[in-house]
């Protein structure tokens, strides 16, 4: 799109020149508009864009494939940025086809070069610049890629064969890219990159424990943290770290940097990265390599405190910094904070230079959350789907009313941030900003909760009158402190000092009948509000002396003509000139008898600067004194001596207006820019108001205890809100040495899973100070909320769906406490059903027994309910179904569930029920039954009542009387020769010999009837 210019003269309308000039204020007005219809209608334009210079110079081509290879499947996506009059942007080859697959879905606008056309020629599409920054934005937020940008090397004319790399981007390094990535939208999560150095340490034992050195940065607020601990085989601690929580899932890292391995691959320091490696890449975070070279303290010694604010560094230029800054001797992580400076070559840019600050990370203070509880929870979007989700299906969606990005941002910080401590929850505000700059305890958030939602009338006011219109200064600090903000970038911090008057007004009318809220408002808020406004006054009056603020309606950014001498006598032969181009105009119209702006058009073009022009039916009537100067589709141009020398005087003020104004522009800027940290001070008090002011109380109450979890009423908040739902609230009473571990059975579809996973989210919620979805709640402080929970693999990796189910599971054991929180839905389903109840018994008694940790198991093993009669403290539930027979089978009952969860078992799952619901055919349904009541009949002709086990010396007397049994009766007389059986010569009546069995069985009937073991034989046959 192009840009407006730096200057507009005084009294200079854009709409009054050439059709391109109205379009170029259309396209200021209304971006989105221009968007839609560009994807409406300008996609065969588009696509023809420098088509036929490049399909004519086989250079590109040639140069194209002399690059390595590259493209979005292996995580890179390339364009080419084509500078001039009409600049655009090309992609190539695989990226071609990336982009005209998800950004245009249509092969329309495909083009091929060179020869071979479709079949053998290079896929090429190009886009406007809107299109393309769109295209980065998705890109990098999104999907997930790299991006590299090229532009041609100079020198090389409107044919450009040859490009250079000019920018670089991945999703945890936005910063060369950002003024693409954000002209028209914030940003809504920070791109956090990781740098993770591992190392090994001599143990007590004699064996070497594993150390991880992690250094991470928020470039979005130039801000450092390193972080030190020891990691276990499986890396848990990276993910889960011990013992708190997840770097990775509670930074909401989006890259992370790792060294190389080796070329054998097959050392043990390659098998520990791959293993973090895996780890990484199930929290959805892209991994980049780099040489193990860089991961060396040997210079972040020196290279810190150049980054680091001046009131972070003491003594700097005298003392070691190793001595001065803490975080410089930890073991491992200066090494990765060395690699990660690197990576985001801070130090090359002069603005980020005594701009950083440091901090170390401190793991204890936050509950573990791994990458299945993530995904269980449903707290924020996967990567890759965040255009795919609606706003109440995760967790930050549904609480997310905030109006602002810096609002949204911290939100999103906060849910993966649960605190663990519960002083430390006292000594902190509502979501974790330091008690010094907000001292708020738990009783008093909720009072500001509480505040804001009785005095409807102030919170909306505050909220559509203040919060809409705040922009992320945090992000115009940075434009500020890099010189690179403009005229626009000054308005916009002027705007929120104008308004910060008003913004102090509303929170001072807060209506409220409790002295201690208003009070509580002043502390937290209007206090340091009425100090940032003081500290901002010079800074409007500096505007409104210097701005034009009277063109902002026409959104023009210019300097007021009256503040500089030179300014002021530019603008006026400016105007002067205006009026001499004026009257020639009136002249000229007289003289050919053509009414004015119908038939004569008096125009800046963009060739030949101002002009007259005429229709070709009306350009008849010129003359010879009239010089004709060019003539298209739109008509003939000409001019006047007179007319000429007003448009090059008008050239030259115009051009002398600009440098001049530049000048100030740039003195303007510069002054701006010192009133950085009052804004990103300022920044973090609107993002906490946003919160606070979003959050909504719905019969929501909670009280953070130590002990039991208990919960009545409960609802799942995301659920709850969906479209035709009424949700059915279930209680939870979870006791220390009671009632530890829930065993919840039932039908599938009735409602077990739902049921396990509100109480972990409620549990989160409750840590991070929100209200919950119940009428009345008891949560204890856990260390840690472990799920396992659906089915997934990793093909590719070689990983398989039971496989990745141990994984989590084997993770759960090494890591859970008795101060853990453990969801567990279908353990052993993957495998076949005496490995899978093995498995799942073991797995549960072991957690029952041995860790002590509260635990939702949700099973379709019914004989794990069994667990009950050897674990005091374990406990069934069941999911209510009502059954109503249609026939004799079991399989014939029709079944209403009731989502209602009670103490209990439930002995059936319905499954058949659930596959009729989702429309199987019908024969599948019956054959389906069929099988069912034939396995169900074989289950009870060989399952009798329950009994008691037999004795072993019962056993043992049964088996003899049963000997002495066929002995007596083999002994009896039987038509024997004395000395060798005859076979089949015998001729015995059968009657006989089944008198004789009847005899000898009287005469042991007694022996039999008193022996138990002999008994159930003889019943069983």
């Amino acid at each position: 799109m192009p840009e407006m210019p730096a200057a507009v003269p005084m009294g200079e309308s854009w709409n009054s020149g050439a059709a391109g000039e109205r379009t170029r204020s259309v396209t200021i007005v209304s971006r989105d508009v221009t968007l839609i219809a560009f994807i409406m209608y300008g996609k065969q334009k588009d696509g023809d864009h420098g088509a036929p210079d490049q399909s004519t110079d086989p250079g590109f081509i040639t140069f194209f494939s002399k690059l390595p290879p590259k493209s979005p499947e292996t995580g890179t996506l390339r364009l080419f940025h084509r500078t001039g009059s009409d600049e655009f942007y090309s992609v190539y080859g695989p990226d071609a086809l990336f982009v005209a697959q998800h950004t245009f879905h249509t092969n329309s606008v495909i083009k091929y070069l060179g020869a071979g056309g479709r079949a053998a020629g290079l896929p090429t599409v190009s886009l406007k610049v809107t299109v393309a920054q769109i295209l980065l934005r998705e890109a990098l937020t999104v999907k997930q890629l790299r991006v590299e940008i090229w532009v041609p090397e100079p020198g090389q004319g409107k044919k450009c064969t040859k490009f250079r790399l000019d920018k670089e981007a991945s999703p945890g390094n936005l910063q060369e890219v950002e003024d693409l990535l954000f002209v028209d939208s914030d940003l809504l999560s920070a791109p956090i990159v990781m740098a993770i150095k591992l190392a090994s340490a001599p143990a007590s034992s004699g064996a070497k424990l594993r150390t991880v050195g992690v250094a991470f940065a928020d470039t979005s607020v130039r801000q450092l943290g390193v972080a030190d601990f020891v990691d276990n085989d499986l890396f848990s601690n990276t993910e889960l770290k011990a013992p708190s929580q997840s770097l990775v899932i509670q930074l909401s890292v989006k890259e992370a940097i790792v060294p190389t391995g080796t070329t054998s691959g097959t050392t043990d320091r390659d098998i520990d990265l791959n293993k973090l490696k895996a780890v990484l890449d199930r929290c959805g975070v892209v991994i980049s390599e780099r040489k193990p070279s860089e991961f060396t303290a040997k210079n972040v010694a020196d290279d810190i405190p150049r980054l680091l604010q001046p009131s972070a560094v003491i003594n700097a230029s005298t003392a070691d910094a190793t001595m001065t800054i803490p975080e410089l001797s930890l073991p491992t992580a200066p090494a990765a904070l060395s690699a990660l400076i690197s990576y985001l070559s801070l130090l090359s840019d002069p603005s980020n230079h005594g701009a950083y600050t440091l901090r170390t990370h401190d793991l204890s203070q936050y509950m573990k959350l791994d990458a299945s509880a993530l995904r269980a929870l449903n707290l924020t979007e996967a990567p890759g789907n965040a255009a795919t989700t609606t706003r109440n299906t995760t967790l930050l969606g549904l609480l997310n009313k905030c109006k602002t990005a810096q609002g949204t941002r911290l939100l999103g910080t906060w849910l993966k941030q649960p605190l663990v401590n519960l002083h430390e929850i006292r000594k902190l505000n509502i979501f974790g900003i330091p008690a010094l700059m907000f001292n708020v305890t738990p009783g008093k958030r909720q009072d500001l909760v509480e505040t804001f939602f009785e005095d409807t009338n102030t919170r909306r006011t505050l909220q559509d009158d203040y919060m809409k219109v705040m922009p992320d200064m945090h992000r115009l600090s940075k434009r500020f402190q890099k010189s690179v903000a403009s005229l626009e970038d000054v308005v916009r911090v002027y705007q929120v000092v104008i308004k910060l008057p008003g913004l102090i007004e509303a929170l001072e009318g807060v209506q409220t009948e409790k002295e201690w809220h208003a009070a509580l408002v002043e502390d937290v808020y209007l206090k340091s509000l009425k100090e940032y406004q003081g500290s901002l006054e010079k800074y409007g009056e500096m505007v409104e002396q210097t701005l034009d603020l009277e063109e902002l309606d026409n959104h023009n950014y210019v300097i007021k003509p009256d503040y500089d001498p030179k300014l002021q006598d530019l603008a006026e032969k400016l105007a002067k000139t205006r009026d001499g181009l004026d009257k020639e105009h009136r002249e000229v119209g007289k003289d050919l008898g053509l009414e004015l702006d119908k038939k004569l058009h008096l125009e800046n073009n963009q060739v030949y600067g101002y002009c007259f022009r005429l229709t070709k039916s009306d350009s008849k009537a010129l003359t010879k004194k009239y010089i004709e100067i060019g003539t298209n589709k739109s008509g003939v141009f000409f001019t006047t001596k007179k007319l000429k020398e007003l448009a090059e005087d008008f050239k030259e003020y115009s051009q002398s207006y600009t440098r001049t104004q530049s000048v100030l522009v740039k003195e303007v800027v510069s002054i701006a820019s010192t009133y950085t940290p009052v804004l990103e001070a300022l920044d973090n008090i609107i993002a906490h108001l946003d919160v606070i002011l979003s959050t909504r109380i719905r019969t929501l109450h909670r009280r953070l205890c130590s002990g039991n979890l208990i919960l009545l009423e409960s609802r799942h908040p995301c659920l709850e809100v969906q479209d035709d739902i009424s949700f059915i609230p279930n209680d939870v009473e979870m006791v220390k040495g009671e009632s530890e571990f829930h065993i919840i059975t039932g039908p599938n579809m009735g409602g077990k899973s739902t049921y396990i996973r509100q109480v972990g989210v409620i549990a989160l919620m409750a840590q991070i100070g929100c209200y919950v979805p119940c009428t009345e709640a008891q949560v204890p402080i856990f260390d840690s909320i472990l799920c396992r929970v659906g089915a997934g693999d990793s093909q590719l990796k070689g990983v398989s769906t039971f496989m990745a189910e141990m994984l989590e599971t084997a993770t759960i054991l090494r890591s859970a406490t008795k101060d853990s929180l453990i969801i567990i839905d279908e353990l052993g389903r993957g495998t076949s059903t005496y490995d899978g109840f093995g498995l799942a018994w073991a797995i549960s008694e072991h957690i029952a027994s041995e860790i002590r940790a509260f635990c939702l198991f949700a099973t379709h093993f019914h004989e794990l309910t069994a667990l009950d009669q050897q674990i005091s403290h374990v406990k069934n539930l069941h999911v209510v179904a009502h059954v109503t027979s249609a026939g004799e089978k079991s399989q014939d009952q029709d079944i209403t569930l009731l989502y209602k969860v009670e103490p209990g078992i439930s002995d059936q799952s319905f499954g058949i029920h659930v596959a009729k619901l989702a429309n199987f055919p019908e024969n599948v349904i019956k054959l389906a039954k069929r099988k069912a009541d034939e396995l169900e009949d074989f289950g009870t002709d060989i399952a009798g009542p329950e009994e008691e086990a037999i004795p072993a010396d019962v056993t043992e007397e049964g088996l003899q009387i049963m000997e002495d049994f066929l002995r007596t009766w083999s002994s009896l007389p039987s038509g024997d020769d004395g000395e060798d059986v005859v076979m089949g010569d015998v001729d015995q009546d059968p009657d006989a010999q089944l008198q004789e069995l009847r005899q000898c069985m009287e005469e042991f009937r007694p022996r039999i009837e008193k022996n138990r073991w002999l008994q159930s034989v003889l019943s069983s046959l």
